[in-house]
């Protein structure tokens, strides 16, 4: 049995688990997600604790097991604390601004990048003087989170060599030194 999948999800006080064939529900009071899965595993609701059980030994049923028991926990997690990420604008002259569901950006381009993010999401953008611009995403979904969270980071990585770019706040850069001058 996968250690991932035997463990039972505990529903805390104020959240709804509902399972229909095919598809989990989670609700709670910071929003609603839902998650397809396989019908080979098996997911039901006992008391305050999500099980998950599986039909087969074979290798696509196993890994499967540990996923859906993991997706779920996160759904969980996301709908009763929520989840955040923190993005760290290092270079001259790199900004961020936040209006409601639009985030701009000015990343050393010849223009500004414009952003439409979705309604789950909450932005918040912050420039102290002395310090690095930040913007914070605050969502119920985790999934959709990281994916917005790794495209503003595709906007421009963090290069080796002076560590400019969009970086997450935990985030370690690995530095290269430069050309070394000849004599």
């Amino acid at each position: 049995m996968s250690r991932i999948g035997k463990a039972p999800v505990a529903i805390p006080s104020g959240v709804t688990v509902t399972v229909e064939p095919g598809v989990i529900k989670v609700k709670g009071p910071k929003g609603e997600l839902e998650q397809k899965f396989d019908t080979a595993i098996g997911v039901t609701v006992e008391e305050n604790e999500v099980l998950f059980t599986r039909s087969s030994d074979q290798p696509d049923h196993r890994a499967k097991h540990g996923l859906y028991r993991s997706l779920c926990a996160g759904m969980v997690e996301g709908v009763t604390n929520g989840y955040k990420k923190e993005l760290e604008l290092v270079g001259v002259g790199f900004r961020a601004q936040a209006a409601g569901q639009q985030l701009t950006l000015a990343l050393g381009y010849s223009h500004p990048i414009i952003i439409e993010l979705p309604k789950e999401i909450k932005v918040a953008a912050e420039s102290a003087k002395g310090s690095n611009p930040k913007v914070t995403l605050e969502s119920h979904d985790k999934q959709l989170l990281g994916t917005v969270a790794a495209k503003i980071r595709s906007l421009r990585k963090p290069e080796p060599y002076k560590g400019k770019g969009v970086r997450f706040t935990d985030e370690y850069i690995r530095r290269k030194a430069g050309k070394s001058a000849a004599k």
